[in-house]
């Protein structure tokens, strides 16, 4: 038994984090909440009923554990990457100003999409597939492909209804 988890944590534990760091953009937290991860997968590993893939699983885990600690702290989660979602802001304090406005308008409103939406717009800006995202958030691949594309639209309707024109 202490064979397999060993081999399931060396097979997982980097998927795991860098999961986990994507929500919550801190490499402290992510390390931590990992460990805990794999501390659950141990404690629980009798209840394991082999219906899915192991990473399936513990990306399960994680994603309990995640939204456990952002119940515990009532924060919500970082969404940095959504800096690489915009334009550049350019050099100029003009430029500037008006990035740092709509970087502030876009996490406004997608701060009033519902946790999961939040999470999947996230994982994408982070370079996860849909089909990655449809496995840690327990949707189907096309699932999370309509609720991405979904979110953003909404996002862009609301800028331009807010006056925002792209430039």
């Amino acid at each position: 038994m202490e064979a397999l988890l060993d081999e399931l944590f060396a097979a997982c534990h980097r998927d795991v984090y860098a999961y986990l760091y994507s929500l919550c953009r801190d490499a402290s937290l992510a390390e931590d909440l990992t460990g805990e991860v794999f501390l659950e997968a141990v404690r629980s590993i009798r209840g394991f009923r082999g219906e899915a893939d192991c990473k399936t699983w513990l990306f399960s885990i994680a994603r309990h554990r995640w939204l456990a600690w952002l119940r515990k702290k009532k924060r919500q989660p970082q969404l940095e990457a959504l800096q690489d979602f915009l334009p550049d802001g350019g050099e100029s304090p003009e430029d500037l100003a008006r990035y740092t406005d709509l970087l502030a308008r876009v996490r406004r409103l997608l701060d009033k999409e519902p946790p999961r939406t939040r999470k999947i717009v996230a994982m994408r800006l982070d370079g996860y597939s849909f089909y990655e995202i449809g496995l840690a958030c327990g949707v189907s691949e096309s699932s999370a492909r309509v609720i991405d594309h979904r979110a953003k639209a909404r996002i862009r309707d609301a800028l331009q209804k807010e006056g925002y024109d792209g430039q």
